[in-house]
């Protein structure tokens, strides 16, 4: 179409600009039928699993905020054992992880990150430009552990044992899509439906658990946000080449 002349092009131009308007009419009136498929499925899905689904959303919920408690925790053991103070990194990285918890997303974090990282964690520009946009790629540790949780709490609301086998194949399979998981506001959903799925747990779970991931995933970016300054830090403790600013202390 661009290498048509004008007076050509334009009547295909038109064609598939009302094409295009047509396609939004009819998903704007998909979306008007959206909460009513919402409530059908939660509707089915309660009448076989019963409204106790309510109390153990409460201690999914409690069990998801342990976990990534607990690897806040180990973040800051690791901190300790290369001799950097925990407190002093807490405080110097409030802004990227206010910023990770509103918004979501890691990818949207990363400039806040290494700015962070280079001017107040003192960490070399080469580390921080090499770890910061993979780490933001790949270290989903509070994706992949909330990706167990939810598949554990799935199985047990189904009714389902998993054996040894299915542990083993969940975890793997864990690790790896977290790595692949999209660093934006609700892509751990998109890769858990593939979880469940490995393990044999009917998808149509998911819809029990799409309201509370918009509130975990606040926490969960924000925990993967301190892994990846964390990261930055013990990188910079071991491979620095004497470009750091100010270490944190």
């Amino acid at each position: 179409i661009t290498q048509l002349q004008t007076k050509t092009a334009r009547p295909i131009i038109r064609f598939t600009e009302a094409i295009q308007k047509i396609c939004m009419i009819v998903v704007s009136w998909a979306m008007l039928l959206v909460p009513y498929a919402v409530f059908g499925l939660m509707a089915a899905l309660l009448s076989r699993i019963g409204l106790d689904i309510f109390i153990g959303l409460g201690y999914y919920m409690l069990v998801i905020l342990l976990g990534l408690f607990i690897l806040l925790i180990f973040y800051m053991v690791l901190l300790l054992v290369i001799g950097k103070n925990p407190l002093t990194f807490l405080k110097a990285i409030r802004e990227p992880q206010l910023l990770a918890f509103s918004t979501s997303s890691s990818a949207a974090v990363m400039p806040i990150s290494m700015k962070t990282a280079d001017e107040k964690l003192g960490v070399s520009s080469n580390i921080s430009d090499f770890v910061i946009p993979i780490g933001a790629t790949i270290n989903m540790d509070g994706t992949a552990m909330s990706q167990c949780a939810t598949t554990l709490f799935m199985a047990q609301a189904y009714g389902m044992e998993l054996s040894i086998v299915n542990l083993l194949l969940l975890t793997l399979t864990v690790v790896g899509a977290s790595i692949g998981t999209p660093a934006i506001p609700g892509g751990g959903i998109i890769i858990l439906a593939s979880v469940l799925q490995s393990v044999g747990i009917p998808v149509g779970g998911i819809i029990v658990i799409v309201g509370l991931d918009r509130i975990l995933g606040m926490f969960k970016t924000a925990v993967n946000v301190t892994g990846d300054l964390t990261a930055c830090v013990i990188f910079d403790k071991f491979f620095g080449t004497g470009l750091k600013k100010k270490a944190v202390e």
